[in-house]
This record gives structure tokens, C-alpha cells and sequence, in this order.
């Protein structure tokens, strides 16, 4: 963490890092308690990527994420109780209960998924690129994905037309060095993902995805050079979850003195020391800023807790079968 440090900016890093971890932790505990249903996957331990990366990006721009992308939709903007009441599945969520965990979605803040197929995201990214660069708008689409989507078909195929036809693409890899349960060097033949990605012609760098000083400053570089006519850029973010891959997995497949060693590493300990040490933050305040952002996902919980089912009458809206444009009273084709 070099350069000038200021106050404001890093301060609001770490309450956006802390609301993921809180808001996560909260999630798990209401998992098992069986408030929340379906499938669960935290971003426990890769919060700086999501906080640091969002820092870049303008209103207007848009966001694709993976199914682990509840950081990614707070830190772009989606209140924690409409996110929350989708956890639970509840009409007030922001995909109106529909979506759950893998599925977060919000056309007001043009956050474009949580996408459950792992590289899923890639084309729609480039799909909504190539929209802006044909209506010749200065927007960026951030694209969020895991290093398990670079073994994907959708990787390769999404590269090569981000980068001949010069689309306004940030493909953000975030590497946690597992595909799942696959540790990278079992799955891929070639593990040095930011060379991959220059073999398409395109810049391409790597950053400490534990460090969200160095994430927002990579993230902001990268898409000043694609908002300014540069084609797609791709940024590797070195991460590292400290949870399983979802709440089913039993964590068979690393050895728990990795997952400990990468905790000495936690990117709200590290960020923290460097404001203490900058006297920006003190232990008080930073007790103070945590007191504030656990009480705002208790907020979230209540909201969600006493939110509304969706009505059994509306189960087909928005299925467009032949059954439900009947009974919706559609023309059959």
C-alpha cells in the first residue's frame, strides 16, 4: 500500500469491506437456521476485490457477476435490505424473491447478475458492451468471474470478441486459486492467467486482490483505458476465500493450515493496520464504523424477516410457456 493515503476514500473502503463480511457472516447464521433455502456461497476473505474494483465505475456503467456476488451487489449500490429479502425470497428482494443467492439482479443500479453457471456471465458482458459501443455510449461493463470460468468455452469465445472488436469490457478474474474443489493446477494447463489473457491481444495485469488500495488503483487504470476507446482490458485479482465453496461443502480438498496462513493476510486486517498507522483510524472508531455496519444488516434481517411471500395467483408472470400466455390472456403463436 504506497502513495498518498486519503482519509475519506480508505475509510469508506473499509466500511464497504466490513458491510460484505458482516452482512456474509449474518447470511451463514440464517442459512442454518433455515431462513435462508437453496444454495449459499460466501466471498468471506475477497471482499477487497468487489470494494475496490466498484470504486471505478460510473453509475451508468454495468455489472456482471458469478453466483458468489453478494459483495459485488453491495458494493455496487443495492440496499442491504433488498438484498437481504431476496436471501430470503421474500417480494420486497430486489429480483422480487426470485433470484435468491445466485441470482441477485437490479436494473436501477444496472447490476446484470449473479449468474449460477460458472462463466455464464462472460457473454452477456460482451452482449452488453457490444450494445453501448454500437450506440456509441462511453460505458464500461465490469465483468466479474472466477478463475475455474477461464476453463469454461464461454471464456475463450467472450475474449476473442471483447478484443476484435474492441468492446468496453474490465473482465475481472478473481483467482481464489480453486475451481470449486480443484485446486488450479489440476484444472488448468496453463495457470498464469494474465499471460492467458494477453495471448487475446489485449492488456492485461495482475494485482494483490487482498490489498483494496492496490485493487482500487488497478480498477480505475483499466477502466480509464477502456472508457477512453482502448477495447477490453483484463485484470487478475490474486485472492483467496477463507469459507468452503458453498455451505454443502465439507472442504475436503485443501489443508486447513493454507486456509489459516491466507487468513494472516485478511484484507480488513490489512487495511485497518494501514489506517492505524496512518492515525486515520483508531480502535474506537473502527469499533464505532463495525457497531454501525452490524447495525445496519440487523435493519436488513428485520426488513426481510418481515417481508411478504409472493402470491401462489402469480407463480406463472413472467414463464412464458403456451400455459401461462393463456392464462395471462396472450395470443397463441
Amino acid at each position: 500500500m504506497t502513495g498518498t493515503l486519503d482519509a475519506v476514500r480508505a475509510q469508506h473502503l473499509l466500511r464497504e469491506m466490513l458491510r460484505i463480511r458482516r452482512f456474509e457472516e449474518k447470511c451463514a447464521e440464517l442459512y442454518s437456521a433455515g431462513k435462508i433455502r437453496g444454495f449459499l456461497h460466501l466471498y468471506i476473505g475477497e471482499e477487497a476485490v468487489a470494494a475496490g474494483a466498484m470504486q471505478a465505475l460510473a453509475a451508468d456503467d454495468a455489472v456482471v457477476a458469478t453466483y458468489r456476488e453478494h459483495g459485488h451487489a453491495l458494493a455496487r449500490g443495492i440496499p442491504a435490505e433488498a438484498l437481504m429479502a431476496e436471501m430470503f425470497g421474500k417480494q420486497e428482494g430486489c429480483s422480487r424473491g426470485r433470484g435468491g443467492s445466485m441470482h441477485v439482479f437490479d436494473a436501477a443500479t444496472r447490476f446484470y447478475g449473479g449468474n449460477a453457471i460458472v462463466g455464464g456471465g462472460l457473454p452477456i458482458a460482451v452482449g452488453l458492451a457490444l450494445a453501448d459501443a454500437y450506440l456509441g455510449r462511453q460505458r464500461v461493463t465490469a465483468c466479474f468471474f472466477g478463475d475455474g470460468a477461464t476453463a469454461e468455452g464461454e471464456f475463450h469465445e467472450s475474449m476473442n470478441l471483447a478484443a476484435l472488436w474492441r468492446l468496453p469490457v474490465l473482465f475481472l478474474c478473481e483467482n481464489n486459486l480453486y475451481a470449486m474443489g480443484t485446486r488450479i493446477e489440476r484444472a488448468l494447463s496453463q495457470t498464469d492467467l494474465t499471460a492467458k489473457a494477453r495471448t487475446y491481444g489485449m492488456p492485461a495485469e495482475c494485482v494483490d486482490g487482498m490489498d483494496v488500495l492496490a485493487v482500487e488503483r488497478a480498477a480505475r487504470q483499466a477502466a480509464d483505458a477502456v472508457r477512453g476507446g482502448g477495447g477490453p482490458f483484463f485484470l487478475e485479482c490474486r485472492t483467496y476465500r477463507f469459507r468452503a465453496h458453498s455451505m454443502f461443502d465439507a472442504e475436503l480438498y485443501r489443508d486447513k493450515a493454507e486456509v489459516e496462513d491466507w487468513k494472516k493476510r485478511d484484507p480488513i486486517a490489512l487495511l485497518r493496520t494501514t489506517l492505524e498507522a496512518a492515525a486515520i483510524v483508531d480502535e474506537a472508531a473502527a469499533a464505532r464504523l463495525d457497531g454501525e455496519v452490524q447495525r445496519e444488516i440487523a435493519r436488513a434481517v428485520e426488513f426481510a424477516d418481515a417481508g411478504s411471500w409472493e402470491p401462489v395467483e402469480q407463480l406463472t408472470r413472467d414463464v412464458y410457456t403456451p400455459a401461462a400466455e393463456k392464462a395471462h390472456g396472450f395470443a397463441a403463436s
